[in-house]
């Protein structure tokens, strides 16, 4: 779901809702949840913060944190988990720092050690339900250093089936099987460079 100030018809978007009231808002989200035939939704007006606003009300808000791992010999290091490619990432623990958070995750999905954060990226959010409630998760991203060895075991506890190293050539061919916030967070920190 995008929110944006006009029609952002550059992409391919599966429904376009003018902002009008809050009840129209809640019934396209409920929609959209519920019917996956609708790939995408670009709601769109002239106050966008009241939009995030109201939008951000319907959800119970989670929080998560992950990393964007460049090893020394620039590859980045990615995950598959429910068939696609994802970076490592997971929700706060009690007491817990975004960054504290990112490097856990990193080190418990990957198995590596010794990766430290060089700057944040800008976070990203999705929605979900579970159990009849609807969720919004925003995580933020960090960009981390690492230059140990390329282990490419996954935490098969976690459902990740698979740990890879891919260079930025690479990144490219991933978007089909990548997320779309991904791959928009893919190419602000790497392929715009």
């Amino acid at each position: 779901m995008l929110i944006s100030s006009e029609p952002d018809r550059l992409q391919k978007y599966g429904l376009f809702h003018k902002f009008n009231t809050t009840i129209d808002l809640y019934t396209l989200i409920s929609r959209f949840q519920s019917d996956a035939s609708i790939p995408s939704v670009n709601v769109y007006g002239t106050d966008i913060q009241h939009i995030w606003k109201i939008f951000r009300i319907y959800f119970t808000e989670v929080l998560a944190a992950g990393g964007l791992v460049k090893h020394s010999s620039s590859k980045y290091l990615f995950i598959e988990k429910k068939g696609k490619l994802d970076l490592p990432k997971g929700h706060l623990e009690a007491g817990e720092t975004p960054e504290e958070c990112a490097l856990r995750e990193v080190s418990e999905e990957c198995g590596i050690k010794g990766h430290s954060i060089i700057k944040p990226l800008n976070p990203s959010y999705h929605t979900y339900s579970w159990e009849g409630i609807s969720y919004l998760k925003k995580t933020s991203w960090y960009l981390m250093a690492y230059d140990g060895p390329m282990i490419t075991e996954p935490q098969i506890k976690e459902g990740i089936t698979r740990v890879e190293w891919l260079s930025p050539d690479e990144l490219s061919i991933i978007k089909s099987t990548a997320w779309q916030s991904l791959m928009d967070l893919i190419h602000m920190s790497v392929l715009k460079r």
